[in-house]
């Protein structure tokens, strides 16, 4: 069955229940590759000492209903600044069942804003019979502001030692996080890391999910890494992905040394990109709904 024929005979459920379903495939192809570096595979917890792979496995199990919700409320009419209003409250509900799956772990909060986004945006740019393209926009119209409220408006006022910590990375280094990232529709994703998992495909999957994730850590700035360590550090990583891109990456002998030997370096220094991992299956998910919806 061609892929035109596929569209025509999904009603608007089935394509909710299709989103959310490659949500949470997306989730477990980015735990399932290995060497991610200081992340957790399976075969190992990376630079964590309080989740492994079957912490994953469980928390994203949790999250499929979360991913449904999401995916409904993305298929509507109603305006984007609404959807996403609601998306939030989604999203606290998300976090409480990921929670309960772990016994306190937080293995998915950010993926749990990142991926319902995604799921919003995709099915709110179906319902509008809109192409791919779109949906860059769609993220755009969604969260255009949430950097001023979050982060501007919500410092207002506060001493320094009160600031959250994204509050304190904006307030001294002009860092906006994710906040920032999906602002702008998120175009590590779509202008950079779809690019390279597309052009890839010809190494098997695990290869082609590590690549991607080293591209991704070349440019993106990962708060989990500057939170557990400082700016510096940040820039470090982004260098040796860049080399290692530079090198071939996954696509050479050399560059699967280089990655090998990233990931021993990152779990004895206790560094753990977890926002790039988050992009990864950010990536992952928009290319099999472009594939397969749009």
């Amino acid at each position: 069955m061609n892929k035109e024929n596929y569209r025509e005979q999904y009603n608007h459920k089935d394509k909710i229940y299709t989103v959310a379903s490659l949500a949470v495939k997306a989730m477990l192809y980015e735990v399932s590759a290995f060497p991610k570096p200081g992340l957790v595979t399976p075969v190992s917890n990376g630079a964590h000492k309080d989740m492994n792979y079957f912490t994953f496995i469980d928390s994203t199990c949790a999250l499929m209903e979360t991913m449904i919700k999401f995916s409904e409320i993305g298929f509507s009419s109603k305006g984007e600044k609404e959807i996403f209003k609601e998306a939030r409250d989604i999203g606290k509900i998300g976090d409480k069942h990921m929670l309960q799956s772990t016994n306190g772990v937080n293995t998915h909060k950010g993926m749990i804003f990142l991926m319902g986004l995604s799921c919003i945006a995709a099915l709110k740019t179906m319902y509008e019979k809109k192409n791919f393209d779109e949906i860059e926009n769609t993220i755009k119209r969604m969260t255009k502001g949430i950097v001023r409220e979050d982060l501007e408006e919500a410092m207002d006022g506060k001493d320094e030692n009160s600031l959250t910590y994204g509050e304190f990375l904006y307030k001294n280094y002009g860092i906006k996080g994710i906040r920032g990232e999906v602002e702008k529709g998120i175009p590590i994703v779509f202008e950079h890391s779809l690019k390279i998992y597309e052009e890839n495909n010809d190494l098997d999957t695990n290869d082609r999910l590590v690549h991607t994730l080293i591209g991704i850590m070349s440019c993106c700035e990962d708060t989990n890494v500057i939170h557990r360590h400082n700016i510096e550090v940040l820039k470090e990583v982004q260098n040796k992905a860049k080399y290692i891109m530079k090198i071939g990456g996954m696509q050479t002998k050399n560059g699967r040394k280089a990655v090998k030997d990233l990931n021993d370096e990152f779990i004895s220094r206790n560094i753990s990109p977890g926002g790039c991992a988050d992009l990864l299956a950010v990536t992952v998910f928009f290319h099999n709904v472009k594939k397969l919806l749009f």
